[in-house]
């Protein structure tokens, strides 16, 4: 049984509303005040609430931006009801995140099918995120158990063989099988800082304050900051001679950090996933009120769905490209360009070109 909550401050109007819901099998909860409205969302979590604009004290308005900055009631269904119905007042509430808007006085038909419409949007929704989750159980399943294992069956192979063959092993020998011991234990912990850092920007994106102290910085160096990183990531790839960087100047509202974070992951998908003695380029331009980063490289692409099913944990044709990686890269860096309020796009054909393109805005005045 759906549970409905209805904010009403005239008794005859509730009274109504509550026989007509209650006729169709819905639970109906109650609230005579914007101020009980709120504290009854809270406690009670009903599957939609329907509520009147002009209450005294605490407005509809006020009821709904309260209720849409709590992570828990953010996104029940919200339905207004009111006399007064200009555009003016329709766009408001759709600014603050109304759902629907019923328009008094309004018959029992018109009052059933607003709700089985946001009723039903709302299933829709969940269905996806529920599919949304198991693709990304599955990924899980299949990707980090075989990305886990991989660097910590060579700690325990490496140091096994150390313990049982110690005495017969020459230093050089020693020296060797520890560097592969050490390349291993820094491959699982990248792996497991970038597994936190996806979790992290997961929740980051609820939590309104958070995001806003996340997305505070300004750089004016995207030029240096963009060499020093290509030129890193190319040394670690072994593929200087490969790397082409240009790029402009801007002043872009992101953190040093975050920015770093962005292209180092992006360069390095671009030089994992294309062949060595083949080009990367990097280049930055200020588009406007824009400043866009391509990444180009001429590996194995990606096909139209794969980039349309860009997610955690997704590494595409495993059985026949074996690169070391859990997907978590193009995911993070699309998640951090897009709580910047910037866009990432992915151009490619499999076997041919890709170019994955970062925008970001500047801290222009224009």
């Amino acid at each position: 049984m759906k549970k409905i909550l209805v904010i009403e401050d005239d008794q005859s109007i509730l009274a109504i509303i509550i026989d007509i819901l209650e006729a169709k099998d819905f639970l109906v909860i109650v609230a005579k005040n914007g101020r009980e409205g709120i504290e009854k969302a809270q406690q009670e979590l009903p599957d939609l609430i329907i509520c009147d604009v002009i209450m005294p004290e605490v407005d509809g308005y006020e009821v709904l931006k309260s209720l849409r900055k709590n992570v828990v009631t953010e996104a029940i269904p919200f339905i207004f009801m009111t006399a007064k119905s200009t555009k003016a007042d329709l766009r408001e509430g759709m600014e603050l995140g109304a759902d629907d808007y019923l328009t008094k006085p309004f018959t029992k038909d018109e009052l059933t099918k607003a709700i089985n419409t946001r009723l039903d949007k709302q299933k829709v929704i969940e269905r996806k995120t529920q599919e949304q989750l198991d693709d990304l159980r599955i990924s899980m399943t299949l990707s980090l158990p075989h990305e886990l294992s991989t660097p910590l069956n060579g700690i325990i192979g490496y140091s096994q063989l150390i313990i049982e063959e110690f005495k017969d092993l020459e230093e050089s020998e020693i020296l060797t099988i520890l560097e592969n011991i050490n390349l291993s234990a820094n491959r699982l912990y990248r792996l497991i800082k970038k597994f936190l850092l996806y979790a992290d920007l997961e929740l980051l994106s609820k939590d309104r304050d958070r995001l806003e102290n996340f997305k505070i910085g300004i750089i004016s160096n995207p030029k240096s900051i963009i060499r020093e990183v290509a030129l890193e990531k190319a040394k670690v790839f072994n593929r200087l001679k490969d790397l082409d960087i240009k790029s402009e100047n801007a002043d872009l509202k992101i953190s040093e950090p975050n920015f770093r974070k962005i292209i180092d992951e992006l360069l390095d998908n671009a030089f994992k996933f294309s062949p060595p003695h083949t080009k990367v380029e990097v280049i930055g331009k200020l588009l406007n009120n824009i400043f866009a980063v391509y990444f180009i490289d001429n590996g194995i692409g990606m096909s139209i769905n794969e980039i349309s099913n860009v997610g955690a944990y997704k590494q595409f044709n495993r059985r026949i490209h074996e690169q070391q990686g859990s997907g978590l890269g193009l995911i993070i860096a699309k998640q951090m360009t897009e709580l910047h309020n910037g866009k990432l796009t992915i151009q490619s054909f499999p076997e041919n070109k890709t170019t994955v393109t970062i925008f970001l805005p500047t801290n222009s005045r224009e």
